[in-house]
């Protein structure tokens, strides 16, 4: 079974056999694409002998995958079987021409880059499982090492996939120093940050691209903002008593607001993060799911995790060499108006 990356595209290919082939000649495909267990699309495609049929399932399946917060990281997936049956004639008509083939394939919310080259599977082109599943500090001598920065005292989890090609979640306390899992041969650095200075930090956990729920902390200054919009009109204000002149109110306002809302928005420093790390910053700015710990409301020590947007849509890639103390700013929006209108 396959781990393909579903915000890519993902095609599935089969031959169309020429009438000199002992499965005869093949004018059209069947294609089906079963999700969960269930049947949900046909797609029937002609062609010419000796050439292909292709189809791309990712946009079909990813509709059917659903991304939510996990506060235990569980995994988001859907399987998917997808099978091709060529026939001799077209529209797939007259007798089936040779063997059913089948592509079983686990569908996550994740993406290739251009240099992933075509049909990207996790843990993607440079990269070999068993893995963790996040970006990796690449040394000269190519053997990757992974490090996560994280304030003292705080625990958090971390995903990875074993030689199988089946993904694991590993939690770490607020004492360790390594995440440790005995599928995975490498171990993760934590190195622990103290911002006891600056707050407690906040904490960001977003898709990232490889398809699975990633924290990332933001260690330095944190401005919140409430930004309001509203509608106005002119209202008639004048009053009609009887028998004397017409009158208006000062206190009664002519011009009148509806349709307020409010959004928040806050714009975190992520402190000094090492070169290798610009991938946390980029794959969080491209993820289309991301979340915020936040305090709870009346709450001293809560918190509460809550949708927000990425409302920076840019960002310059930062190097030792051109800046030498590396830090990314990045605005998130909540994801949901401050005034409660869900109806």
């Amino acid at each position: 079974m396959a781990n393909i990356a579903l915000r890519s595209p993902q095609y599935k290919s089969q031959y169309l056999t020429t009438s000199g082939e002992v499965d005869g000649e093949a004018l059209s495909t069947k294609w089906t694409i079963t999700i969960g267990g269930t049947l949900r699309y046909t797609i029937i495609k002609n062609g010419t002998p000796g050439t292909v049929t292709s189809i791309d399932i990712s946009e079909l399946c990813r509709d059917y995958l659903t991304v939510d917060y996990s506060n235990t990281f569980l995994i988001d997936t859907i399987n998917i079987v997808t099978e091709a049956q060529n026939y001799a004639g077209l529209n797939a008509t007259g007798l089936t021409s040779g063997p059913a083939v089948s592509f079983t394939d686990k569908g996550f919310e994740a993406y290739g880059t251009y240099l992933d080259e075509s049909n990207p599977e996790l843990p993607f082109i440079g990269r070999a499982e068993p893995t963790w599943l996040i970006a990796a500090n690449v040394s000269e001598s190519d053997v990757d090492s992974f490090n996560i920065y994280v304030p003292s005292g705080e625990s958090g989890y971390v995903i990875g996939i074993d030689s199988s090609g089946n993904t694991l979640t590993q939690s770490y306390n607020g004492t360790d120093t390594q995440v440790v899992n005995a599928s995975i041969t490498l171990p993760i650095t934590i190195n622990r940050v103290d911002c006891t200075k600056y707050g407690q930090g906040r904490k960001v956990i977003f898709i990232n691209k490889f398809g699975v729920q990633q924290e990332l902390w933001f260690f330095l200054k944190e401005v919140k903002t409430l930004n309001k919009s509203n509608e106005k009109y002119q209202s008639n204000t004048l009053i009609y008593p009887n028998n004397t002149p017409v009158q208006y109110s000062v206190s009664d306002a002519p011009t009148k607001i509806f349709n307020t809302s409010a959004k928040q928005k806050y714009s975190l420093s992520s402190g000094y993060y090492p070169e290798f790390a610009v991938e946390y910053f980029e794959q969080l700015l491209l993820s289309e799911y991301v979340w915020i710990e936040i305090p709870k409301n009346e709450t001293p020590t809560g918190t509460q995790i809550v949708p927000v947007l990425v409302d920076s849509s840019n960002m310059v890639i930062k190097t030792s060499v051109n800046d030498r103390l590396i830090d990314y700013t990045i605005v998130f929006e909540d994801a949901f108006d401050y005034i409660n209108n869900i109806r």
